[in-house]
């Protein structure tokens, strides 16, 4: 089984595989459309043999769907036809969900990852469940997001950056109720002196998360509904 991973972000386009561990980074942004992506993906893969596709993507997924369009990026993810484009079977994840399942070690873990936005997700036991938190309200009338994505790193500093990525990971761990944090994203290694209960993300993360996705889904040949149980690794 040869799976390919696209891992989808506001400033690039991460493509791995099974075979190509070693990520090809494709530059995104603001105006990358689904279509655009798709074509840009065919492209750097030309050549690679791959039996289905994991696509991590930044937003809210459902039933193997994107149901909402991106912050980061352009238009038109919703109704694309990706299966008939990339001509295999085909699963959608919300990439923070992606990277998380990839990171799993066992209990209650709480990802965040802090690159262009910032994503969300839950493992429970075993059980993977994509968060949106991004958006909501955290001070000044500013979200989580705007504090410590990209932007919030560029307005306020690395010193002051690193304190909210701090405070946010504890308020958000005592609201989840998690044992752990898997802290990942692009601007994840700028953190240091990280406490006991957080945990470094490793570039791997997302690939493996995108490669554990078929093989669990093949494994207990679940429907495409059906939740993700995330084994120990």
């Amino acid at each position: 089984m040869k799976v390919l991973v696209i891992d989808i972000g506001g400033t690039n386009v991460k493509v791995a595989s099974t075979d190509m561990r070693v990520p090809v980074k494709i530059p995104s942004g603001p105006t990358m459309t689904a279509e655009q992506m798709t074509k840009d993906v065919l492209a750097a893969t030309a050549g690679w043999s791959y039996d289905f596709v994991s696509i991590g993507y930044p937003g809210p997924v459902v039933h193997h769907r994107p149901i909402a369009e991106p912050h980061n990026l352009g238009g038109g993810w919703i109704d694309f036809p990706y299966e008939k484009a990339f001509g295999k079977p085909l699963r959608f994840i919300n990439d923070a969900a992606m990277q998380a399942l990839g990171g799993y070690k066992g209990g209650r873990m709480l990802f965040l990852g802090t690159g262009t936005g910032l994503g969300s997700a839950m493992i429970f036991d075993g059980i993977v469940i994509p968060l949106e938190l991004a958006h909501l309200p955290y001070k000044k009338g500013l979200t989580y997001e705007e504090y410590i994505g990209l932007a919030g790193l560029e307005r306020r500093g690395v010193k002051r950056w690193r304190k909210s990525v701090l405070d946010i990971i504890s308020r958000l761990q005592a609201g989840m109720v998690c044992d752990t944090v898997l802290l990942g994203g692009g601007n994840a290694k700028m953190m240091k002196s990280l406490p006991n209960h957080v945990i470094l993300g490793a570039n791997t993360n997302a690939i493996d998360g995108g490669i554990k996705l078929w093989q669990d889904t093949l494994a207990t040949a679940k429907p495409k509904n059906a939740s993700i149980k995330a084994s120990k690794s």
